[in-house]
């Protein structure tokens, strides 16, 4: 049984600043949790509706009720489990393969798969602006579905880190080059822009090389694609 504290200190994790305070999230769902419990995310305490992940000792694993999982979950339909999480500590970037860049991405389902994406195409490496959603916001861990044990993530002064860096930059725009019809290297940055407003003005700069997805449909009014279906496609002409 989970008591007020329990359930007001779990609940204050769906807020990033008691994140930050606490150095703990949370994953909700059985992959995902067993995902994390299998990598070197250290688990601080799992709670669960069933008695099951027999991988977890029992002094860090608490079962509960249907309703006190309802209290803590952030989901509007809970899952059969929630469990807590320390932060680990960021790695050092290094500057070598294909690294994604994300300009000031807000929208936490599509930080999640594109973080997916990038486990899905070998991308060890995410940098994202410090204007990028939290990679621990409850609704990104739960989107990348296992796949933020697998990526590297960093949060950066995002100009600074490009302007200083010695692989290719590329960006994406409207008036790009045709992604499909360029040569494109297996090492580089490839940066990606903001839902509503694309790459900042300041960081356009800075790109090198300018790339666009061309639009195939008769009446050309399609204003641009979701960001993380761009990516997806992005990705796929560079491992191709």
């Amino acid at each position: 049984m989970l008591s007020k504290n329990q359930i007001k200190f779990i609940s204050g994790l769906h807020q990033k600043k008691q994140r930050i305070a606490n150095q703990l999230f949370f994953a909700e769902g059985v992959k995902c949790i067993q995902e994390l419990v299998q990598s070197n995310f250290e688990l601080e305490h799992l709670y669960t509706i069933q008695d099951d992940f027999e991988e977890v000792i029992a002094a860090n694993k608490t079962l509960i009720s249907d309703s006190e999982l309802k209290k803590i979950s952030a989901l509007t339909t809970p899952n059969s489990c929630l469990a807590i999480f320390k932060m680990p500590q960021e790695k050092a970037i290094i500057e070598s393969g294909l690294i994604v860049a994300l300009d000031s991405i807000r929208d936490p389902g599509n930080l999640g798969t594109i973080l997916r994406l990038c486990d899905w195409f070998g991308i060890e490496q995410l940098i994202c602006s410090k204007e990028t959603v939290d990679i621990y916001n409850p609704k990104v861990v739960q989107a990348t579905m296992g796949s933020i044990t697998r990526v590297n993530v960093n949060y950066v002064d995002l100009n600074g880190f490009i302007a200083h860096v010695k692989l290719p930059v590329f960006g994406t725009f409207m008036d790009g080059e045709n992604i499909y019809k360029c040569d494109l290297p297996q090492e580089g940055i490839i940066i990606m822009g903001n839902e509503a407003n694309g790459i900042s003005s300041e960081l356009e700069q800075l790109v090198q090389n300018r790339l666009t997805i061309p639009r195939f449909g008769n009446l050309q009014k399609t204003e641009s694609l979701n960001v993380a279906t761009a990516t997806a496609i992005i990705l796929s002409e560079f491992r191709r």
